[in-house]
């Protein structure tokens, strides 16, 4: 937390969808920042306005974040008040912001953040997925290709997986899902805090179903989570890697008992084990 007078960065979570959301906190920072960097000077003028805060706006987006970096540190350093907001939700989760914070305080300045909304954290509060472990990978790729090959390599993993997405990739993107994870629980999360506030779940096949009979399905904003891999996937993922490293490492000239040492080591289970079944190997 920054002294009075002392100069500072306020990272500014702002609502998702219902203006009710922002904190009181928040607005106060907002009320008295002398500078706001806002992704969409436009959209986060209307937020402003609607609070009656009066206030410089400097835009600040991917495409500008590294030129905006000097005045943004000279401003703190100068003793002023900056607050960071996004369009919607917490500043730099798939938003911009990253630059700016980390050469602030490289060169020792306030970072001080006000919570707040996030879409991640509100869609996972109320999928009813495990929440204990979760991997959040913001906008997957694009092209369709890219993209099953980013699913797959998450695929096995024993958390719940946790993507973004815009209306125009939304069906596309399911029906990947669909191809790599088959009937594994999908939760898609639309228009969250908003009038149409919707969740949908089942397999993404049944989603993309629903979506097709339901053009308003695809619409906002969305928030996709699927359930996380199942225990015998997961030992079985598990246990066909280990067996592949000590057959490659048999292919390799190395000896059964070394063989078995290593994958034992890296791997897991007994080293005898691991020596009987490279006997077996061999033997075949």
């Amino acid at each position: 937390m920054s002294e009075p007078g002392e100069g500072a960065l306020y990272v500014v979570a702002t609502p998702i969808g219902n203006l009710d959301d922002l904190s009181v906190r928040a607005g106060e920072v907002l009320g008295r920042a002398d500078l706001i960097a806002a992704e969409d000077t436009r959209h986060s003028a209307r937020l402003l306005a609607h609070l009656g805060i009066r206030a410089s706006l400097l835009s600040l987006h991917e495409h500008n974040e590294a030129a905006r970096v000097e005045r943004l540190r000279e401003a703190v350093a100068a003793g002023q008040q900056v607050a960071l907001i996004s369009d919607a939700g917490t500043p730099l989760i798939s938003d911009p912001g990253f630059r700016v914070v980390r050469e602030l305080r490289d060169a020792g300045l306030p970072v001080v953040p006000v919570p707040g909304p996030c879409a991640l954290v509100t869609a996972l509060s109320a999928a009813g997925l495990p929440t204990d472990r979760f991997l959040f990978e913001g906008f997957l790729p694009a092209r369709s290709g890219a993209r099953r090959n980013r699913l797959e390599a998450v695929s096995e993993l024993p958390v719940t997986l946790v993507f973004y997405e815009a209306p125009h990739r939304i069906r596309a993107l399911l029906e990947d899902v669909g191809v790599v994870f088959g009937e594994r629980e999908v939760v898609v999360a639309r228009e969250l805090t908003k009038t149409f506030e919707t969740f949908l779940s089942g397999s993404a096949g049944q989603l993309v179903e629903r979506m097709a009979a339901d053009s308003n399905q695809t619409r906002g904003e969305f928030v996709v989570m699927i359930a996380p891999a199942a225990e015998r996937a997961r030992e079985t993922v598990a246990s066909l890697a280990a067996e592949q490293l000590l057959t490659t490492l048999l292919e390799e000239g190395v000896g059964s008992k070394q063989a078995a040492a290593i994958t034992s080591r890296l791997m897991g289970g007994r080293k005898s084990d691991w020596y009987q079944r490279a006997l077996t190997l061999q033997g075949r």
